[in-house]
């Protein structure tokens, strides 16, 4: 049985949110079962852009500095890394007050720039990673629970894209993006390359809506920890109420026989699922209607089925970020304007994920209008 904790805690206070740490680990062992003297530890916060904590875009600082000072009584030498989905590193750590936190834990900033290519064992043969992550001796992956436009949730498995450096996540999309079962599979086997030694998921304030950068800051009050991060983010799923056929990553683990996508399979200490869930997350915009269609239909039934960005004239100030970052370069400006090829849009959404006026909007199809208006009555608020 996978073991997962939750703990209830309201507040980012540092005396509330230590002892609720503490609380949410011990049956688990506490941090000494997963941190011994002289580990090089690597925290692996959700850092996707440069905003404020209270926006929810990113892992909470004070969460990174709690863990971090556990680690370090535990007598592990921390680093703090990722690779933000936009902006510089270090704007972006100042900024979501990660920088702050890094300093005050005494921790050490690293950013992913240098790679190593691995293996795979499964569809995608060549990995990149970053090196310093892969050179640590234990991940502890923290991240924030928050809506996804692409993959419904991204969670535990979802931040640990963050360890694909810069552009490469971009090439990334362009080969498993167009099949959110693919991108699926592709996360999988980033998590399978190096598990990570532990999840502990911000979802004190979660995110709903046009998440993972453009949603709106949900109150969940709630912490969640566990080893096996897919069994993390089927926990996470339930207490956010999102649709389980929806959660492409957990139903692509249960396709390939991974352990802990099974809710039958998990063992829950402290707070009850019961006791804890309650909250239905609003689904972001983005979502489609094809996926599970036959092919012919797909193609057939595609405008009316799909939704497609498209950048709002009263936002968008043609600063080119989202045609930069575009995987199938299907965004151009000409004449003082912004378009979208539809023809070649893969709907990763990182357009709308990347946009920092928030002009990108979408437009939805008729049947996947009406569809949303069904589901939405079926599944109540």
């Amino acid at each position: 049985m996978e073991e997962i904790c939750i703990t209830r805690c309201d507040s980012y206070e540092y005396s509330q949110l230590l002892s609720a740490v503490y609380k949410l680990l011990e049956p688990l062992g506490g941090m000494p079962a997963f941190v011994q003297k002289g580990d090089r530890v690597l925290l692996k916060p959700n850092m996707l852009a440069a905003k404020i904590p209270e926006q929810a875009v990113t892992t909470h600082p004070m969460i990174v500095r709690v863990v971090a000072e556990m680690v370090r009584a535990a007598g592990g030498k921390v680093m703090i890394g990722d690779s933000p989905g936009i902006g510089s590193f270090k704007r972006v750590a100042e900024k979501s007050g990660i920088s702050a936190a890094a300093k005050e834990s005494q921790s050490e900033l690293v950013e992913f720039d240098e790679v190593v290519e691995l293996q795979g064992s499964g569809v995608f043969r060549r990995i990149s990673i970053a090196k310093s992550y892969w050179q640590a001796d234990k991940i502890i992956n923290l991240p924030k629970l928050k809506t996804h436009e692409m993959m419904t949730m991204t969670c535990a498995i979802k931040n640990l894209f963050g360890a694909v450096v810069g552009v490469e996540k971009a090439g990334w999309h362009l080969k498993a993006g167009a099949s959110r079962e693919q991108f699926a599979r592709l996360l999988l086997e980033i998590y399978l390359l190096k598990k990570p030694a532990l999840n502990i998921v911000d979802g004190v304030v979660a995110m709903e809506g046009n998440g993972p950068g453009g949603g709106d800051p949900i109150r969940l009050g709630l912490l969640i920890a566990g080893i096996n991060p897919l069994a993390v983010d089927l926990v996470a799923g339930k207490l956010a109420g999102l649709p389980a056929d929806l959660l492409y990553i957990e139903r692509e683990a249960v396709s390939i026989g991974l352990a802990g996508s099974k809710l039958n399979e998990i063992m829950i200490y402290g707070t009850s699922l019961e006791m804890a869930m309650g909250s239905h997350f609003r689904l972001p915009v983005g979502l489609d209607a094809q996926f599970g269609l036959p092919a012919f239909l797909k193609t057939a039934l595609k405008k009316h089925t799909t939704s497609f960005p498209f950048a709002s004239k009263e936002k968008c100030v043609l600063c080119g970020i989202c045609r930069d970052a575009c995987p199938p370069a299907a965004i151009t400006i000409e004449n003082s304007a912004l378009s979208v090829d539809n023809a070649r849009c893969i709907r990763c959404w990182c357009c709308r994920e990347l946009c920092p006026q928030d002009a990108m909007e979408v437009q939805r199809g008729v049947l996947l209008r009406l569809f949303s208006f069904l589901s939405a009555g079926r599944r109540g608020p």
